[in-house]
């Protein structure tokens, strides 16, 4: 599904030259549940930038599902990002004041399908996350990892190929977290790819495999075994 090869990105700042990225290579299956770690400054949420299509790297290439992004103008980068991608942010990015049914229909809004079809969507996604009676509940009146699971139900109610986390447990308390990353492991396990990006080794290791970047470089990339881990049972 991705597939980076000599991945360069360069900040130009007056007439001081950052590398954020250092040629880095690797490739990600479909399916596949991968964590992308390392310190501040590491890279890592400038390569999310570039694998999410927010950015376009200064050297190497980069292929999404057999299409390199440098035949994609911005309009159809756009559109396979809004199509193919999911996104899960730290901060949740929830508006406040409208019901979690609201939050999670937003990326349906400019989309041609049919109400009866849409409102199908929103609930199956909302109870996938075991959040259905809390349909028409404010999200100012959830606890933080309701907060969260209503946006792992908004990223998932377009049927994306890939799903991003950019931090998801980062503002979550223990518990929360790990609630979290059963249900992101639970996507996963129902063939959904998720990309994990995290500073935090114990969040890291819920993925089937860890890359780990320093200094805008790979560090490493290797495999962790899942096997003994508890299929989580929130989705049906």
């Amino acid at each position: 599904m991705i597939e980076v090869r000599d991945l360069k990105k360069e900040f130009l700042e007056a007439e001081t030259s950052t590398r954020a990225l250092r040629g880095v290579t690797f490739s990600i299956a479909q399916g596949e549940f991968v964590s992308i770690m390392g310190p501040s400054g590491s890279g890592k949420s400038t390569l999310l930038n570039i694998l999410s299509f927010l950015d376009r790297p200064t050297g190497g290439s980069y292929t999404f599902n057999g299409r390199s992004i440098d035949d994609m103008d911005d309009r159809e980068l756009a559109r396979v990002r809004n199509e193919e991608m999911g996104f899960v942010f730290q901060s949740f990015n929830l508006l406040s004041r409208l019901s979690v049914y609201d939050n999670v229909e937003i990326p349906l809004l400019y989309s041609s399908i049919p109400t009866a079809k849409r409102r199908m969507l929103i609930e199956e996604a909302v109870e996938s996350v075991g959040l259905k009676e809390k349909l028409y509940t404010e999200a100012a009146r959830l606890s933080g990892g309701q907060k969260q699971r209503v946006a792992i139900a908004r990223a998932l109610v377009t049927g994306p190929n890939v799903i991003f986390a950019d931090e998801p447990t980062g503002n979550l308390d223990s518990k929360s977290g790990e609630q979290v990353l059963e249900i992101l492991a639970s996507l996963h396990d129902r063939g959904r790819t998720v990309i994990l990006v995290t500073h935090e080794t114990n969040t890291a290791e819920f993925a089937g495999r860890i890359i780990h970047l320093k200094d805008g470089a790979l560090e490493s990339d290797a495999l962790v075994d899942r096997s003994s881990r508890v299929k989580p049972q929130l989705l049906k």
